[in-house]
Formats: C-alpha cells, structure tokens, sequence
C-alpha cells in the first residue's frame, strides 16, 4: 500500500466555497476507482481547526504502486496540475492500515515524526504498528494508517475522525470537503 498527499496553499481572499464545490462535483468521480482504498478532499481554513492560512490538499491510501503511477501519468493527474500546478506528491510506504468503529469522517489528522537517527528501523515500524492499531480502535476513528517516507526518513500518521479532536496535539487537522472511499471497508478492522 501507498499513502499520498499534495497541498496547495491558496490565497487569504481565495472563496473557500469554490473549493468544497469542487470537491463534492469532482469527488463522486473517485467513488468507483479501482485500487484506492480512500481519497480526502481536504481544506484548512484561517482561523479554524488551527490554520494560519488557506489551502486544498488531497490524500490518497492506494492499494499498490501501480495504481499510484496510473494515476500520476494517465491525464487523470492534469486536472490538478492545469488548476494548481505541479505539487510535490509526498508518498509513504504503508506500515499499517485500518478501518474504525466509526463509519464518517468530518475532519483527518496529519502528523509527521522524524525517524531518530540511531533508531532500530524494525523496532520503530513495529512500535508504529502498534500505535496505528490503538489509533484505530479508539471511538470516533474511522481509519488510521501509518506511513513511512524513507527518502526524508519520517513517519506520517493519518486518522480520519468523525469529529475534530479535542486535545491539542502536534498533528494538523483538515476539514474533509469530500471523501471517496470504493474500497476502504476492505481494510482490516482496528480490532482484527
């Protein structure tokens, strides 16, 4: 599995209502997509959930590469590259992976964590494991997953939540425009 997200920051005048129309006429197009476990719509909004500043990302949790590279180079990429631009697509390798009790998502929470420098790399994944399983079956989840980018050697932990959390934490929150998800009940449960 691979995890993927790209961000755009928008301007501080930028309509934010033109964004979540995107996502609900564009977001039914990924309803039915092969190999995708979910995509997010995501928007960050100055002065909500903590945001500084305005902005529209995606995150993606594929089934396998192949699917990734598809998507990366089939035309399908060009409808965000004609509107934002190129974005630097930030790719995981999928440690773990689970679905939740909870079955609506409202908001998504992003953390990344550096990888220390003297860490045993298998004890690491095997922790994170462990933290992603607990994340998942905690109430209000309705996925986890974790992730790790070894080009820049960090771990990124993604929940989806069916409400904003209520603690302040290092993780950044995202209001979900929109959320495809044909194949994210085939992810094992959180209890499994």
């Amino acid at each position: 599995m691979l995890l993927n997200h790209y961000h755009h920051r928008l301007p501080a005048a930028f309509d934010l209502q033109q964004v979540r129309e995107r996502a609900k006429t564009r977001g039914n197009l990924w309803d039915n997509v092969p190999g995708l476990y979910f995509k997010a719509f995501l928007i960050r909004e100055a002065g909500k959930l903590g945001a500084i500043a305005n902005s529209y990302s995606s995150l993606y949790l594929w089934r396998d590469a192949a699917k990734l590279c598809d998507f990366l180079t089939d035309g399908r990429f060009s409808v965000v590259t004609d509107s934002f631009g190129r974005p630097a697509v930030n790719t995981a390798l999928v440690l773990d992976a689970r679905k939740g009790p909870d079955g609506t998502a409202k908001v998504l929470t992003l953390e990344e964590v550096a990888v220390p420098l003297d860490a045993d790399i298998a004890a690491f994944a095997a922790t994170e494991q462990e933290r992603n399983l607990r994340d998942a079956m905690l109430t209000g989840t309705v996925a986890a997953v974790a992730g790790l980018n070894p080009t820049a050697w960090t771990v990124t932990r993604i929940r989806l939540l069916a409400e904003p959390p209520a603690s302040t934490s290092t993780a950044t929150t995202f209001e979900i425009a929109y959320l495809a998800q044909p194949e994210l009940s085939d992810l094992p449960d959180g209890a499994s």
